[in-house]
């Protein structure tokens, strides 16, 4: 049986979602006389770009971007345009985006516009010629996208375009200008001061529901008890969503609120842990146990620091003995790291991780611990990008959000995924209100990683 099947839930099976109110719909297509009218043209428009007329398709988005009949005329263009693309193969989609990636600035134009302004000398007429500039520089394919909006569910439409083609930009200049654009796009869109924080709690609608527990890309939920342990009790849920997605979370956090900071993940995911009965107003620690961005179209747009700060000003509000807020993290390439990089007396420490069930072997683990602790240590604060980011990223995430790595916990995970990727190790990360800001500018200027004594220690 499947565990996300709505049936299964216990009081959310009865309700339905009301689902999403189109924000940005400038149509409504209601009656049955423009429904038909509708369906017919979609059905052409969708026969015409899975053929090989490339030219009449063409002259279609042409005629979309020009907006010839009117602007009411070219959304509903557009709107029949989109829902045609919606219908595509993977092969037509690449068609149809690369043909729209055509639609680029006109470069001898731009040159022209440069030209005539580097020669004017009145002030005005600068001023004139910049604007024309800015204009000129805008792709008219960046038009279409706009009228895309026009769909019901437009925004998400476009955040789904951006994963297509995130897929299928490859090294195509033109598709990779589209990107810039789209990205451009939806990064004024999505600005965090558009964003809610939405605390989510188990009599949310089971659609949400079930749409955040597929989004979680960390530690998997096995079906609704599993969520419901991680929304109830001492956990909390919180979750940036759009007013024009209200039904598609963006980004969560999931936290514990504990009296100390967890080193396993095992006891905060498990639905028997003694520690989740811990009344929340007891509580002095708040652990970020678990981050998951949901929409891969948005990849690339920032929200986790904002979201961080947010959930601790939510928290703290609320809970007013909550001294110490950190994370219990993963370090997704340690072991990649390690093994790429094991020579001489490394070499043999990558040959024992890679044997099964080390882990379990008492004598071997101890052996184990204190040579692989310190590489992690070093991997983490001295392992480094091209451009000085650490090369883990999740560390590069936390520490560019200004927290300080805290402690390195000795088999936190021992999931088989967790095993494979960082040899079952976590790692604490503090976020100290009062020093927050002071560790992001040492990071985001000098590219200097703030560490505890004791993970200092290890790495050196």
């Amino acid at each position: 049986m499947d565990p996300w099947n709505p049936q299964a839930m216990e009081s959310n099976a009865v309700r339905s979602d009301e689902g999403a109110v189109p924000g940005a719909v400038v149509m409504q297509e209601k009656t049955s006389g423009l429904e038909r009218i509708f369906q017919n043209v979609r059905s052409a428009w969708l026969d015409l770009a899975q053929s090989k007329d490339q030219q009449r398709l063409r002259d279609r988005i042409a005629a979309c971007i020009e907006g010839r009949s009117g602007e009411i005329s070219a959304r509903r263009r557009a709107i029949e345009l989109g829902r045609s693309y919606l219908a595509l193969d993977s092969d037509g989609r690449s068609r149809f985006l690369r043909m729209l990636a055509e639609f680029d600035v006109d470069h001898a134009s731009v040159q022209s516009v440069a030209d005539r302004l580097r020669a004017a000398e009145d002030v005005d007429v600068q001023r004139s010629l910049r604007r024309e500039l800015r204009e000129t520089l805008t792709a008219p394919r960046t038009r279409l996208l706009r009228q895309f909006t026009s769909l019901p569910d437009g925004v998400k439409f476009l955040v789904d375009l951006r994963a297509d083609l995130l897929q299928l930009r490859g090294h195509d200049p033109l598709l990779r200008d589209l990107e810039v654009d789209l990205r451009g796009l939806l990064a004024s869109w999505f600005d965090v001061g558009f964003l809610d924080l939405r605390k989510v709690t188990w009599d949310a609608p089971a659609s949400f529901l079930e749409r955040l527990a597929g989004y979680e890309a960390v530690h998997e939920m096995r079906g609704w008890q599993d969520l419901k342990h991680r929304l109830q009790g001492n956990r909390r849920c919180f979750a940036f969503v759009h007013p024009l997605m209200p039904d598609e979370p963006i980004i969560f956090v999931e936290v514990a609120l504990l009296s100390e900071i967890a080193t396993a993940i095992a006891p905060l995911l498990a639905r028997t842990d003694p520690g989740s009965a811990l009344d929340p107003n007891d509580a002095e620690v708040a652990i970020f146990y678990s981050i998951s961005n949901c929409q891969r179209g948005l990849e690339g747009i920032s929200f986790g620091n904002a979201l961080i700060k947010r959930v601790v000003s939510e928290l703290s509000g609320e809970f007013r003995g909550l001294r110490t807020f950190a994370t219990l993290s993963p370090i997704p390439g340690f072991r990649t790291w390690l093994e790429t990089h094991a020579k001489g007396s490394d070499a043999p420490l990558a040959a024992m991780l890679a044997k099964r069930s080390w882990h379990r072997d008492p004598a071997v683990a101890e052996a184990l611990r204190g040579p692989v602790m310190r590489l992690c240590a070093h991997y983490l604060l001295d392992e480094r990008r091209s451009d000085g980011r650490a090369l883990d990223p999740v560390a590069n995430f936390h520490v560019s959000n200004g927290a300080r790595v805290e402690r390195i916990d000795w088999l936190g995970d021992l999931s088989a995924k967790a095993l494979a990727e960082s040899a079952g190790l976590m790692v604490n990360y503090l976020y100290k209100l009062d020093s927050i800001d002071a560790n992001h500018e040492a990071y985001a200027v000098d590219r200097r990683i703030v560490a505890s004594p004791a993970v200092r220690a290890l790495a050196h």
